[in-house]
């Protein structure tokens, strides 16, 4: 029987820090889905983070991933993790809020749950894990609101779309683990599965948008999709294959819990969306629901009674 995944006091640092690069990657593309088409913003986000990571390997002296096992895994997961997530959220939030957006993609710890629980021999269902997720979910629920009922203006296929991207997600945590048995490192996997999310994202390009070349774009859009690439895709995929290469997908997936807080407060602070005091309340409940699902801080209060 494997051994459960745990996490680390340095998990859990970095699952903070990946929650807010991909937190602020909500803020990033509502800036630059304004002038740049949603599967051109995937091909500029996932090129542009590849060519990075390639460059990075090359200085650090690490070799490029090769065989053809190791690039059919880079293709699906690029597949299942970038191009078809990314393409349904970019083109969700044309069309609505990335609040609400990244609201509604922290619902993959749901999805993931239970995809872990039918795939993985180390990821079952245990109480502490089913009460923190119900509880984390509790809180997007709080923070969604009375909105989430009333503001009829939301277009219901690009809530779907949102959703899509966090079924997606979950299938990613899951295969995604595979990278660690075959003994390749975060930076080469994040720059396998950006390279083949690249090689799957020309053709659709050039067939379905409209040519938006970087010279075409005003200063904050191409400022968003640099930033976006290079912060929120590139060091936060690193992040993200170390986490989950040490905690599991269950784990990994609970950063989507924790993405809409650092997305409602960038919106707060920049797109003059406002706070209530359900949001605060909601991000409470979230850290309550990770504190449960860790499981350390009740195992320390058995101890002491």
């Amino acid at each position: 029987m494997p051994s459960k995944p745990k996490m680390g006091v340095l998990e859990w640092i970095f699952l903070l820090i990946l929650s807010v690069l991909w937190g602020g990657s909500f803020f990033l593309a509502q800036v630059a889905v304004q002038e740049v088409p949603p599967l051109t913003l995937v091909l500029y986000r996932v090129g542009v983070a590849a060519l990075t990571l390639y460059v990075y390997l090359r200085l650090s002296g690490r070799k490029v991933p090769a065989g053809i096992r190791i690039w059919i895994a880079f293709f699906i997961m690029g597949l299942i993790n970038n191009a078809i997530p990314f393409s349904l959220l970019f083109w969700g939030q044309t069309q609505i809020a990335s609040g609400l957006a990244s609201i509604l993609n922290a619902t993959a710890p749901i999805f993931t749950v239970a995809v872990a629980h039918f795939t993985t021999q180390d990821e079952r269902f245990d109480p502490a894990r089913v009460i923190g997720v119900g509880i984390g979910v509790v809180g997007v629920v709080v923070m969604i609101g009375i909105d989430f009922g009333a503001n009829r203006t939301n277009p219901p296929l690009a809530m779907l779309a949102c959703l899509g991207a966090a079924l997606s997600y979950a299938f990613a945590f899951v295969f995604g683990r595979r990278f660690a048995a075959m003994n390749v490192g975060p930076a080469r996997v994040a720059f396998g599965q950006l390279t083949a999310s690249t090689v799957l994202m020309v053709p659709c390009v050039m067939v379905i948008d409209p040519l938006v070349l970087p010279a075409d774009l005003s200063i904050s859009a191409l400022l968003a999709v640099v930033t976006l690439a290079l912060f929120s895709t590139a060091l936060a995929y690193i992040l993200y294959f170390r986490i989950l290469a040490a905690g599991g997908a269950t784990n990994m997936s609970l950063v989507t819990l924790l993405v809409p807080v650092s997305a409602v407060l960038l919106g707060s602070m920049f797109l003059s969306e406002q706070l209530r005091p359900t949001d605060f309340l909601g991000m409470t409940l979230i850290s309550l629901g990770l504190v449960a699902i860790d499981g350390r801080v009740f195992k320390t209060l058995r101890h002491r009674a």
